[in-house]
């Protein structure tokens, strides 16, 4: 079981680095939406007999996270009809360097936690972290907002694994709670970005400094 959650884990962190090495818009869509489903059955694994609460956070983490937020993001992206992030504040291979450092500092940082018994040599902590800093990365470095919005689904995913060391202390309903605020988020910002196109024949979020005044 830890052998497979671990092997999931690790194709999460490869997934971070695609979605930094790459400037089609769609393309980071994708690979965020196979995440989730990753991150779905991350749970399944985590324990050696999932709970109720288990499978239903799974459930929804894979329909939400890996259908409905994607297909929302996706019709923004048709709407807009845009394809590519063309200059991010940090270029691609940059960004992929960075990703890399910041996957392996939480790598060092969480090999000095303590992680609850059972998940010695586990990759849950610093696959949570790695991947709220890809996250990060993505939200400040990157100048069309949908893309933005892809690095908020990034860091969120992020929390999400680190959310699944607490589904036992944690009642469901919070984790619901913060996944259906997730998808309200989406939705919104993907109203917004189509307005932001509308106005300004653009998504660039740097635009909106001509608001000013």
């Amino acid at each position: 079981m830890m052998n497979i959650l671990n092997a999931l884990l690790v194709i999460v962190l490869v997934m971070n680095l695609f979605a930094l090495g790459t400037s089609r818009i769609l393309s980071v869509i994708r690979i965020v939406a196979a995440q989730g489903v990753l991150l779905g059955i991350v749970p399944l694994f985590l324990y050696e007999r999932p709970s109720w609460p288990d499978l239903l956070a799974a459930l929804v983490a894979i329909v939400l996270k890996g259908i409905v937020i994607p297909g929302v993001m996706i019709r923004a992206l048709r709407d807009v009809q845009i394809k590519k992030e063309v200059q991010p504040l940090i270029g691609l291979l940059p960004s992929i360097i960075l990703g890399a450092l910041a996957t392996a500092a939480a790598l060092l940082f969480a090999g000095r936690l303590a992680v609850a018994p059972g998940q010695e040599g586990s990759l849950i902590v610093p696959a949570a972290f790695a991947t709220i800093l890809v996250g990060f990365i993505l939200l400040t470095t990157r100048i069309k907002a949908l893309t933005q919005a892809v690095g908020y689904l990034v860091l969120e995913n992020g929390i999400f694994i680190f959310g699944l060391l607490l589904v036992d202390a944690m009642p469901l309903v919070v984790e619901m709670g913060v996944l259906l605020d997730l998808f309200v988020g989406i939705f919104v910002i993907a109203i917004i970005v189509k307005h932001i196109n509308r106005a300004f024949a653009s998504t660039d979020t740097s635009r909106l400094v001509s608001l000013k005044e």
